[in-house]
């Protein structure tokens, strides 16, 4: 479960007051909104790349307010992808055990496992710079996957992408989703997105959120 209660944040002109929301556990929610209206401050909010002046923030039953964003037990999807320039596929898959010095075994099980869910086998000794856009989100998904986080954060990750490539991600962001259980919430401006993924529907408008429902 991923939820906000009453969180005030302001930032230059720009502010929310009593913002609250509800992913419920498991579920695939979507945030959707205006241009400029907030929707990637508040995922920063939730990963810990920002503090509220007031109110809570939940992942689960922990409250996770003023811990550092290692510590929440999620994973984040910028909307670049943010992949390293100079590691390999490999050990972009590996990094988040890496840092926690897991043995090697495992990590190489795991980036395994990854590459062989996301699609990406062939490519795990290229670069970034090798890749194509749909090929770089594999990549960045299998990254924010792989210490297994309760929560999965992404901002905008098929925005950059044509049609085709988008059409073949997004069955793989749910069956992806539904195998390992985990609770997302997923911005995006394309309501195609929201209507094939969606459990929940929100809507983020001037700083309030409304659940919409969703016939999709």
């Amino acid at each position: 479960m991923i939820r906000l209660e009453n969180i005030h944040f302001q930032t230059g002109d720009f502010a929310f007051s009593d913002l609250n929301l509800c992913v419920p556990t498991g579920a695939y929610g979507i945030l959707m909104g205006k241009t400029g209206g907030g929707k990637t401050t508040l995922l920063e909010l939730v990963c810990g790349l920002r503090q509220p002046h007031s109110g809570r923030i939940w992942i689960g039953d922990k409250d996770v307010t003023f811990l550092p964003p290692g510590n929440r037990g999620l994973g984040y999807v910028p909307q670049d992808g943010a992949l390293f320039p100079t590691l390999t596929v490999r050990k972009q898959l590996g990094f988040a055990l890496s840092i926690r010095k897991r043995p090697a075994s495992e990590i190489e099980a795991r980036v395994t496992e990854l590459a062989t869910a996301i699609g990406i086998t062939s490519l795990l000794n290229r670069l970034p710079e090798g890749l194509s856009g749909g090929e770089k989100q594999r990549v960045a998904l299998g990254r924010a996957l792989a210490a297994n986080p309760a929560v999965l954060l992404l901002d905008e990750p098929l925005s950059a992408l044509d049609e085709e490539t988008r059409d073949e991600l997004m069955p793989l962001l749910k069956r992806i989703q539904r195998k390992a259980g985990v609770t997302v919430l997923h911005v995006t401006h394309h309501r195609l997105e929201a209507e094939h993924l969606a459990d929940a529907i929100f809507h983020l408008e001037n700083n309030r959120i409304a659940e919409a429902p969703n016939h999709g």
